[in-house]
Formats: structure tokens, C-alpha cells, sequence
């Protein structure tokens, strides 16, 4: 199972998904981390709609985010990849806690993103 975390370029969480510049994808079996590397997250919108595809291409299946919109939400799990939101703290720690079966889904969504999705494409 790979599974993606969105992270800063000094390797810790980005609590906004769709503000990030990288991606940490961990390849994982038996519940155990094989590998990691860095991904860029590409251009695009704010909401990183484009990524959604490339992961999935790579065989990316769980997202763990902090703050997450429901756009963002929506194509993630129409490219298969459920995502899991309200993630904290260091990523590393995040993929065991996940693994151990200790990280659910805080069942929020992040509500700023979606107003300023629809500011921007009022603002032409």
C-alpha cells in the first residue's frame, strides 16, 4: 500500500493541503514502512486537483491531511484514494499511527478553502 502525506519542504505536515509543495509518499507492507520519497505537487489550483491522478497513477490509496476541502475531498476519492483529515504532528509518526490503526478521520472539512475557491473564480 502507498500512502501520500502532504508536507513543507522541510519535511514536516502542511495542515493546508492545498497549500503545499510536496508530497511523501510511503510505500508500506505487513503494516510496515519500505520506503519513502518526495514528490513535487505540481501546479495548478489551490486545491491540487491535478495531483489526485498522478498519485493514484503511482498507486497511491490513502491520503493523510490536516486541513482538507471538500473539492480536494471529492477527487482524491473519485481517483480511489480515501482520505483521512485533521492529521498532526511529524509524518513519519503520522504513516505508524495509521499503520497501528490509531489515526481516524476527524470528519472535518476545511470550509476556508471552499470560500476562496469560489472567490477566485468570482474575481475576473
Amino acid at each position: 500500500m502507498k500512502i501520500a502525506v502532504p508536507v513543507t519542504n522541510d519535511n514536516q505536515l502542511d495542515e493546508h493541503f492545498g497549500h503545499c509543495d510536496f508530497f511523501k509518499i510511503y510505500e508500506t507492507e505487513n503494516n510496515k514502512v519500505l520506503s519513502s520519497k518526495k514528490i513535487s505537487s505540481g501546479n495548478g489550483c489551490g486545491c491540487k486537483s491535478g495531483i489526485a491522478s498522478t498519485l493514484a497513477a503511482g498507486g497511491v490509496t490513502v491520503m493523510l491531511a490536516g486541513g482538507i476541502g471538500n473539492g480536494a475531498i471529492n477527487t482524491l476519492q473519485a481517483n480511489g484514494i480515501k482520505v483521512i483529515r485533521g492529521c498532526q504532528g511529524n509524518p513519519d509518526e503520522l504513516i505508524v499511527q495509521y499503520l497501528d490503526g490509531k489515526l481516524s478521520d476527524s470528519g472535518e472539512s476545511c470550509q476556508h478553502h471552499e470560500h476562496h475557491h469560489r472567490h477566485e473564480q468570482h474575481s475576473f
